[in-house]
């Protein structure tokens, strides 16, 4: 029997040793129903030493800053691919590499998935991803030409990392998750893109895609942790605050609106295809990260414990979307 964090008598979890979709009928019976079952579900708190480990190495210098099609993305490509693996994630489609081609170069998004436990929602997919490339070698600044990408997005990529071994210890999850390290961002989200079209002529049912992308800073002077891109095209931000007893977790960034950030990261390509709620969280304000796309962006100027929090933060609500709560598009969208 799948272990499950709850708080249940012994007696409850000895009788639901059937097929996973019994057990969470049975675990309604019990308790009440779901929306009363995940406040019982026990979370485990983001590590942001392994965030800060994960950061480190896809940020370091060896890593030459992973333009797509260089070694260093290729390392950096293989560490993932490790990660995942550790965490228990299965490969997506028997592969944790999913190939494309880049503008002439050889990429890879790498790719795991937790199934899902109910025998009717295991069907429908939740995405969960960020892009791990950067931009390389550019005109150097005060003698320094690489740029890292510590910020953009190492720290995206590790906090998808954090969710996916949170989702593995908590082992309750009645859709099914992908995680997706995307390649290739950088050059026009070309690896997000690749991936959705795939999908979706594979007939996968991608019901929300939730993105990752420059989340190593806090906001200045917002009661909110994170905001999300495209905030009023569903109804993803009252999703997350109502997880969370209603505490403002993610809210709107106008400048985000001013920039349509929403069609800038590779949330985009997922809402192109399937039309479904597909929107990215971030912590970068324009005020908070001086550095973007620049020699300066180093892991010395983010914060793992930040990080940490965002993930601690954002995981009731991707508990709720797992298992209750279906995002919807607002109508007037």
């Amino acid at each position: 029997m799948k272990r499950m964090v709850l708080i249940l008598s012994a007696a409850v979890l000895i009788a639901s040793c059937g097929s996973q979709g019994n057990k969470v009928a049975k675990l309604e019976k019990a308790t009440g129903t779901m929306s009363e079952v995940l406040p019982k579900v026990k979370i485990p708190k983001a590590n942001a030493s392994q965030i800060a480990a994960d950061v480190a190495f896809l940020a370091s210098d060896d890593l030459e800053g992973r333009d797509t099609g260089s070694d260093g993305i290729l390392a950096a490509a293989k560490y993932l691919q490790n990660r995942l693996h550790e965490i228990g994630l299965q490969p997506y489609k028997g592969d944790f590499f999913d190939d494309f081609e880049a503008k002439g170069a050889q990429a890879f998004n790498v790719v795991g998935m937790l199934p899902g436990t109910d025998g009717v929602l295991k069907d429908e997919i939740v995405v969960i991803g960020a892009h791990y490339d950067h931009i390389g070698f550019m005109k150097a600044v005060a003698g320094d030409s690489l740029a890292n990408g510590a910020n953009d997005n190492a720290t995206g990529t590790a906090s998808v990392l954090a969710i996916a071994q949170a989702l593995k210890q908590v082992d309750f999850n009645r859709r099914t998750v992908v995680f997706a390290l995307f390649s290739a961002e950088e050059k026009g989200l070309l690896g997000s893109k690749h991936l959705a079209k795939r999908m979706k002529a594979e007939k996968e049912n991608v019901v929300a895609m939730l993105n990752f992308e420059m989340i190593g800073t806090p906001m200045v002077g917002r009661e909110y942790i994170a905001y999300i891109t495209g905030h009023d095209k569903s109804n993803m931000a009252s999703v997350f605050n109502a997880a969370n007893n209603n505490r403002l977790v993610t809210g709107k960034l106008d400048k985000a609106v001013e920039y349509n950030l929403f069609m800038r990261s590779d949330n985009y390509p997922f809402f192109n295809e399937f039309q479904v709620p597909a929107q990215t969280f971030s912590t970068f304000d324009f005020t908070n990260f001086k550095y973007y796309h620049q020699p300066g962006d180093e892991v010395s100027e983010v914060n793992a414990p930040h990080m940490a929090a965002v993930v601690d933060a954002v995981m009731p609500g991707i508990m709720a979307v797992l298992n209750n709560e279906r995002l919807k598009m607002m109508a007037n969208e």
